[in-house]
This record gives structure tokens, sequence and C-alpha cells, in this order.
């Protein structure tokens, strides 16, 4: 089977390919610097052709919220549009969980870049994950006021990024689910406590405080705001489990 993954060079999309390429699928890991380029096109056409598979793991280089939504829209028309020309039979993309019950600008990107893949017509599946422990950190930093960092006490469910490309992998060669799948790590905590165990493991003496008041990309959350409501796919590698592999790899 031939499989285009987009930001294929990228933390999850490297990870995929070589999960695939392993099970002996053709893959084309596209992005920009092979010659594959969802905001200008370039590339596209050759890629997809004899493609039965597209994963969608594209990221946009600017958070700010203009430049996230634009960069989301203009590669989601893109790639759709060559997928259509090229019959391709499923359509995956990596998005995140709670993004249309939590208000940022990123969120609100992609769930745009989501509605225009359902509009599309072509065989789709979302998944949805929960924040990658490989981010605990800029997290923190982003969160951090000095020595403190201030983090709102609400759940939190992060996933290791080997378990995202896995089921990844794994639903890019089921049938299309034309809905949402959510994954999630299999530990749930407040926020505030995950990051400061993982501060700790990692030497980091920085102090996390509970700050109801404390936003999320500029965004108010509550209780249940980062974690799924429903039943969702879990992953196999905890915390713990995660830390022990990055030392290790360190």
């Amino acid at each position: 089977m031939k499989i285009v993954v987009i930001g294929g060079t990228g933390l999850i999309g490297s990870k995929t390919v070589a999960i695939l390429r392993q099970g002996g699928h053709e893959v084309v890991a596209a992005s920009p610097k092979s010659g594959v380029n969802s905001i200008t096109g370039e590339g596209l056409k050759e890629a997809m052709a004899g493609a039965q598979v597209v994963i969608d793991l594209a990221n946009s280089p600017s958070f700010e919220d203009r430049a996230v939504l634009e960069f989301f829209g203009t590669s989601g028309r893109n790639l759709l549009a060559a997928e259509a020309a090229a019959s391709v039979r499923h359509h995956v993309v990596l998005s995140i969980v709670a993004i249309d019950r939590t208000d940022n600008g990123y969120f609100r990107a992609k769930l745009a870049q989501e509605k225009l893949i359902v509009a599309s017509g072509i065989p789709y599946t979302i998944i949805r994950a929960t924040q990658f422990m490989e981010f605990l950190g800029g997290i923190a930093d982003t969160s951090a006021d000095g020595n403190v960092v201030r983090l709102p006490p609400v759940l939190f469910q992060p996933i290791a990024a080997d378990d995202v490309a896995a089921i990844v992998a794994e639903v890019a060669l089921a049938p299309p689910r034309n809905g949402v799948v959510e994954i999630a790590g299999p530990e749930r905590a407040t926020f505030n406590e995950i990051v400061a165990r993982y501060l700790k493991a990692v030497g980091d003496p920085r102090e996390v405080v509970r700050d109801p008041e404390a936003r999320y990309f500029g965004g108010r959350v509550e209780e249940r705001s980062l974690v799924p409501l429903a039943e969702a796919r879990l992953g196999r590698i905890g915390l713990d489990e995660w830390l022990r592999r990055s030392q290790t790899k360190a």
C-alpha cells in the first residue's frame, strides 16, 4: 500500500513512517525539504499519485492566531484537492482532544481543519490526542514566572509520542471511521502534579504552583477541559516509563 505522510520527518511523522515501512508499505515521508509543500502545493500531485492513504501530521511554524489559522486552512485545502484528484481512499489527520471545548487560537485553527476534512467527501479518520509527554518541558517553560511554574489544577492525561505513532499507523491501515478517535495516555492526574513529577525527574528545581486562574496557551480551562469525556484509546507508556526511556536515550 502506498501511504503519504505529510510532516513525515517530524516527531510523530518520523516514528509513523518507520512503523509503516517496517510493515512493508511504500511510504512517502513528505516535507518541504523533500520537495512536497502543502502550503505552496509543490510536489503534491507527484506524491499523491497511486496513494491509497494520506496521513496529515503537518504543523504550523507559527502559533500566532491568524498565522496558524491560515496555515491549517491553506494546507488542508491543498491536500484535500490533491487527494481528490488522485482518488485517495483514506485521509487521516492528527488533531487534539477538546479543541471544541477549549478556546485558544491554535485549537480554533485545528477545528477549522477538521471541518474542511469532514466536508471534503474523502473518507477520513480524525485522531484527537491529548498533549504529548515530549512537550512537558515546553509547557513548564511557557507557564513559568521566574522560578515558579503556575498551572491550573485540571485533569491531564499526556501520551507518549511512540504510542501516538503506533496508533496513527494502525488507524491508517484500518477502514476509514468517518469520525473521531480519541487517544490519551494511561495515567490521569492533575496538570500541576504531572508537570511537577516531570521537573523533579529531570532535575529542574522550579516549583510548580496550583493556580486556578492560570491559562493554557492563553485559554481558560476547567477540570475536564484537557481530557477525553468519553471512552478513549489509551497508550501503553506511562509517565515513569517514558521518563526512564528518555533518560536512557539521553
